[in-house]
């Protein structure tokens, strides 16, 4: 009531249109959140989703497996949060939308948790059975896949729950069995011997999505390799006495003076000279002849040494040897085409020669322009080599790859001199190998330089150990040998495979293209325990692989029963049968790497669950699939996944692959215990609730890294109170919305229509944002519709009609039957995003035992409504208005009005385009005053303007009047209606039909 009102002045607040909701303004999230779970559970929410979208076209979102291995992170939350808003999107969008979870329950990091154990209980692995192992590491997976899905489930994520996939069950092992047999059949699996990235720690090779990079601190040594036999071409002129003439001929000849030097390399890993077996240049870079003409007299290098260099690298060496030299000639690169070297520690065993091989990966960057070659190493020197092997075996020198480090990292008999020092120790650290080889060659006489190096080293992931390159006897898949016909290899499938899907950002084509071009053949075995064993025969004499259909089919019938444990039960004389015989046929007793598992999963999910199984449009039908995960898995499980489905299907398991960044805090920081600034999913959801930890995910832009902390959970927190605020005022009000009182569009006031033109517009972007997976932009668009055009202009404008306009008001009814449009647009829009608000609003306005906003479609706005001619007129109005309340919150702040009512300002309005667009429009009304005067010339200088808004200044005045006991408008007519004198005509009619409504009642 005003406060000037008499003391006996009727209390008009019972008459008015309030709005009337339980719809609490504080939401009490992490309390009502796991209400709503319940009841989901308890009408069965998933099953009905099922039930209402059959026989649509399917939208599948394929999960791709996280570790069953601890509690979830935030990466977790944002990875399943994004995924969730997918499915509920496509969902409402009215597509058949299933979501089945997976884990990925194979691999080194649970067997390395079980060992873990058995360690602190003084238990050894290798003492227990195999299958009681097997079974431990399988009772672990479960009880965090438990664990797990509670966490998951608690962030609102829907999806068949009851009955996930993991790569554990019988039916996937048999499946994972029958794709590496694919392989087999069709000639891409083979046993080779090649430098694999090897820990130490965990005993087993490993992939590179296996790999991390940290710092680490190298040794380093320019070493001598002394020259031999160089054989070099001059060209010389000779007569010829048959033309008397004479002619140039190239005569091949000794070079005594790079006899007698050395070629000098560099490296960062001493321990790998026993490897040695050849030397690299580049016919590229200009080389050189070095002497060395000042040295100190304990140095390594010593006062006429020779040494061949690159000339861009020369000082350097140099420097780095303490020495001053000086350049005796240039030398060709073409002349080092047949030069031979002694390897640096002939004299402990290694009397083989060492030959000049021409490379591609030489530069002249950094280090001496030669580099050192062990092709038991390195994958280029790998390469290199045999690239060069028929070459070295047609020249004597030979091309056999030595194996000079185990798998405990310690030397050979193949490294002699050194057999039992260690590269690495089982605890990950760095054993005494570099020290012997230095002190070897110092011994040698064929150190140049020495020292140290901190640079990014390559580390298992999970031991968080260094790693280094061995070469291993393993199980790989070619990647360019032909599968069905000439060019048909699985390198050129997985390159046009990914030139047919679509990737979210776009960039990600290209970064995975990358990957494949380069990668080198994949190696898939592990040796390991716990997983699927690469399960397949060879032949122990020809090492030819077993080929048979009857054999393969007994092993995944064994599977489909058993398990892969089947495979580790026996012998495996079951599966060869009658067949063959394990006198001639050895089982492989490695397991294959985990992507190979998770990478199998559409064969075993999406080609074999009667509640997925897509008609994708590559096999002609009109289903589609979807890939999301971190952008770490271009070269994880997106990578694996497209191999695996190229080599055994001929195309990507996926139409489209949508990747988000990692979550950092609020300065950009990896998060880390150590740090403190570790953010838990699980404590923001016990203070704020999973809807604000979902809001803060729609929020972010999350092709990039996102950031989080407790000041962006504040600003997050802040708009979802301002979202919560404007749906409690649409419930409030929409409590006195009638089916009768529904108002046509024709009918309707130009602002209502003008407000369903901004729906539709609104709409439009949010449903492409929601197609193009941009729920930023689509959030976005929602949430400034809601916060500045409902709440700050329209429902502002329109609450004086809403709360005093008489029941029949046609304005008041219009204005209901658009916030009813507004409201069921907006709550479904809003629903895959904040899914646990967006059924809270929705129930307090359609209850029901069985209703649920998610079983709904997206009420979309009709495309008729746009009108731009109105929607621009509109927009000059709002332009004005922005002037008028400018003014009025300057009187206000003075003192000199209390409410904006109280005003009744002049506006001067000289724009033509904007005195025009206010023709028929109440500016009083749109501007919550009780008056206004509209002028058409120039405003005194002391008026108010807005710099942005040219051509309207505002003089503002007091209303003249009294002011209406019941709107509290201050006009000239309260009391004009005897019946009813301290109130306007307006509020009169309301009366006068508030009373009649009773009466009838």
């Amino acid at each position: 009531m005003p406060s000037d009102a008499p003391a006996t002045a009727r209390d008009y607040s019972e008459t008015l249109f309030l709005p009337q909701t339980e719809f609490p303004m504080r939401a009490g999230l992490p309390q009502r959140e796991p209400e709503f779970l319940a009841r989901w559970a308890r009408i069965g929410l998933y099953e009905k989703l099922r039930e209402t979208s059959a026989g649509r076209k399917k939208y599948v979102l394929h999960d791709g497996p996280p570790y069953a291995n601890g509690h979830l992170h935030i990466g977790h939350a944002l990875n399943k949060v994004l995924k969730d808003v997918v499915v509920r999107s496509r969902q409402m969008a009215g597509f058949d939308s299933n979501y089945v979870p997976g884990w990925d329950c194979h691999g080194l990091p649970i067997e390395w948790k079980v060992e873990e154990g058995y360690r602190a209980k003084g238990k050894n692995k290798d003492e227990v059975p195999v299958i009681e192992f097997r079974k431990e590491c399988r009772d672990y997976a479960q009880h965090w896949i438990g664990v797990q899905s509670e966490e998951f489930q608690r962030l609102g994520v829907t999806g068949d729950w009851a009955d996930p996939y993991t790569t554990m069950k019988f039916s996937a092992e048999a499946q994972i069995a029958r794709e590496i047999m694919d392989f087999a059949r069709s000639g891409q699996l083979y046993r080779g011997s090649k430098p694999v990235m090897w820990s130490v720690v965990e005993k087993t090779a490993l992939a590179e999505a296996e790999i991390e990079y940290h710092e680490f601190l190298s040794d380093t040594v320019f070493v001598a390799f002394p020259l031999k036999d160089v054989v070099i071409g001059r060209t010389e002129t000779f007569p010829d006495a048959k033309r008397g003439e004479t002619s140039a001929r190239t005569r091949r000849s000794i070079d005594p003076e790079l006899e007698s030097a050395s070629v000098v390399i560099w490296t960062t890993t001493p321990w790998t000279l026993p490897g040695n077996r050849a030397v690299a240049y580049s016919p590229k870079i200009a080389y050189g002849l070095y002497e060395v003409t000042e040295a100190p007299e304990d140095n390594w290098a010593k006062v006429g040494a020779r040494y061949l260099l690159a000339n861009a690298l020369a000082e350097g060496v140099f420097k780095a040897a303490r020495v001053v030299g000086k350049k005796l000639r240039d030398v060709a690169a073409v002349d080092l085409k047949d030069a031979v070297a002694a390897h640096p520690l002939a004299s402990l065993g290694y009397g083989f020669d060492v030959p000049l091989l021409p490379g591609d990966h030489v530069t002249d960057d950094a280090g001496t322009g030669f580099v050192h070659t062990a092709p038991s190493h390195g994958r280029e020197d790998f390469e290199l080599w045999m690239d060069h092997r028929a070459e070295l075996d047609a020249r004597g020198i030979g091309s056999k790859i030595p194996y000079p480090v185990d798998a405990d990292g310690r030397y050979t008999k193949d490294a002699p001199g050194f057999e039992g020092r260690s590269v690495i120790t089982d605890a990950g650290e760095k054993g005494d190998a570099n020290a012997a080889v230095i002190e070897a060659l110092i011994a040698a006489g064929r150190l140049v330089a020495r020292g140290k190096l901190r640079h990014q080293y390559p580390h298992s992931w999970r031991s968080k150990k260094p790693v280094i390159f061995r070469n291993t006897p393993q199980w790989f898949i070619h990647m360019d040998r032909d599968i069905d016909g000439p060019a048909d290899t699985l390198r050129n499938r997985a390159l046009k495979a990914i030139d047919d899907t679509r990737f979210f950002p776009a960039q990600g084509r290209n970064r995975i293209r990358g990957m494949i071009e380069t990668r080198p053949d994949w190696v898939v075995s592990r040796q390991r325990a716990w997983g699927v064993p690469i399960c397949v025969f060879f032949h122990k004499k020809t090492g030819e692989l077993l080929a048979d259909d009857r054999v393969d089919r007994r092993i995944a019938e064994a599977f489909e029963a058993e398990g892969a444990d089947a495979w580790f039960a026996d012998a495996g004389g079951r599966f060869l049968g009658n067949d063959y015989s394990l006198d001639d046929y050895e089982k492989v007793a490695d397991i294959l790497d985990v992507w190979f598992d998770s990478g199998s999963t559409h064969a075993y999910v999406l080609d074999r669950r009667p509640d997925l199984m897509p008609k994708r449009r590559v096999d002609g039908g009109e289903d589609e699939v979807l890939y999301l995960e971190g952008s770490d898995q271009h070269r994880g499980w997106f990578h694996s996944s497209l191999l695996e489905s190229c080599g055994t299907r001929g195309r990507a398991p996926y139409d489209a692959v949508l990747t988000h960044g990692f979550v950092l805090d609020e300065q950009g920081r990896k998060m880390s215990k150590s740090l403190g600034n570790v953010v838990a999913p699980q404590d923001v959801i016990r203070q704020s609730g999973a809807d604000i930890l979902r809001l803060w995910v729609v929020m972010s832009d999350y092709e990039d890294d996102l950031r989080i902390g407790p000041e962006i959970l504040k600003t997050t927190t802040d708009a979802y109170r301002k979202l919560r605020n404007t749906l409690r005022w649409m419930l409030g009000s929409l409590a006195h919305f009638r089916a009768g009182d529904t108002v046509s569009f024709a009918e309707m006031p130009e602002l209502e229509r003008a407000m369903l033109h901004r729906l539709a517009e609104v709409d439009s972007e949010i449903g492409q944002a929601y197609e193009a997976f941009d729920f930023k932009r689509g959030f976005a668009a929602l949430f400034t519709f809601l916060t500045n055009d409902l709440s700050a202009f329209y429902f502002d404008v329109r609450k004086d009609a809403l709360y005093c306009d008489p029941a029949s008001s046609v304005t008041r009814r219009a204005c209901l039957t658009v916030v009813d449009r507004l409201f069921r647009t907006l709550v479904t829009r809003l629903a895959p995003l904040l899914p646990f608000t967006a059924e809270e609003t929705w129930l307090s306005r359609f209850p029901g035992d069985d209703a649920s906003v998610h079983l709904e479609l997206f009420s979309l706005a009709d495309p008729e409504w746009l009108d731009e001619a109105l929607a621009a007129k509109w927009e000059k109005v709002r332009r004005v208005r922005r002037v008028v309340t400018g003014a009025l919150e300057i009187e206000r702040a003075a003192k000199r009005i209390g409410s904006s009512l109280e005003a009744a300002p002049v506006v001067h309005v000289t724009d033509p385009e904007l005195f025009a667009a206010l023709d028929g429009v109440d500016l009083a009304e749109v501007a919550i005053t009780s008056a206004v005067t509209i002028a058409r010339d120039e405003a005194p200088a002391d008026a108010f303007r807005l710099p942005e808004v040219a051509g309207v200044a505002v003089v503002p005045a007091r209303a003249e009047g009294r002011k209406c006991a019941r709107s509290w408008k201050v006009t000239t007519d309260v009391g004009a209606d005897r019946d009813y004198p301290d109130v306007t005509p307006r509020d009169a009619q309301a009366l006068r039909e508030w009373e009649a409504a009773r009466v009838a009642a």
